[in-house]
């Protein structure tokens, strides 16, 4: 499916057009210097415990455990940080188009939480080996990041995992429709992200952000997550810087 037939889709779907609402204005951020975001570094320090903040436009949808929102469908999904030569990329999926949430969308692998998994992390590497094949001994799960309230109702549990470059996909095309990699540097450099007003009739006013990388257009839960990540790496380095002697 052409990129104009999946955009015609969406808005058809939104009644609006995510890539062509008003960009706000972002006070700039500091970018991660390319040393910390190497897989060394990621995985001494994810799981440690630091103070940082979430994103603060979004902090009141970010909360630390699913008790928060017991009413909330429980999800998991899996940030895939890929061992390339040329450094760390990420994995990102475009849904199926007949999917009743977020059909077309570009999204991390994962799902609901189910009552046979024994943690989110194995809700997270499990449905990554079903959407797109990558058997869980080709990842290592570094962290838990916090839980995002979608539009949607879901609690979404980010986990961010390193993932052995040697592994075969195979695609769910129930699920997926599409699979790319994304440079982690370019989705944790702030210059890249952008914040988007959207406005419609007698609705309040909404944000959310954006991230552009070749014709693929990521938004929503997706970009807030990704933001998130950069606020919890960023803090890392930060945090590191300090206490060197």
């Amino acid at each position: 499916m052409q990129t104009t037939d999946l955009a015609a889709i969406e808005a058809s779907r939104l009644g609006y057009i995510p890539d062509q609402q008003p960009v706000q204005y972002l006070p700039p951020l500091p970018p991660i210097s390319p040393r910390y975001l190497q897989p060394n570094f990621l995985r001494q320090t994810l799981a440690q415990p630091i103070d940082w903040s979430v994103e603060p436009l979004f902090a009141h949808e970010f909360v630390h455990d699913f008790d928060a929102y017991p009413t909330a469908r429980q999800a998991a999904v899996c940030i895939p940080l890929i061992e390339r030569e040329q450094g760390l990329s990420v994995l990102l999926t475009r849904r199926a188009g007949h999917l009743v949430h977020h059909a077309g969308q570009i999204c991390f692998p994962g799902g609901r939480v189910e009552k046979t998994d024994q943690s989110v992390i194995h809700t997270a590497l499990r449905e990554t080996h079903e959407e797109v094949g990558i058997a869980p001994h080709f990842m290592q799960a570094l962290s838990e990041e916090p839980i995002f309230i979608t539009n949607s109702r879901f609690a979404m549990r980010p986990v961010v995992a390193l993932v052995q470059p040697d592994f075969h996909l195979h695609i769910d095309p129930a699920e997926v429709a599409e699979v790319f990699e994304v440079p982690l540097s370019v989705l944790m450099d702030p210059a890249q992200h952008q914040l988007h007003r959207l406005q419609k009739p007698h609705q309040p006013v909404r944000y959310y952000f954006s991230m552009r990388w070749q014709h693929y257009f990521i938004w929503g839960a997706t970009a807030v997550v990704i933001r998130n990540l950069y606020h919890h790496v960023a803090a890392l380095a930060q945090h590191f810087d300090a206490s060197k002697p």
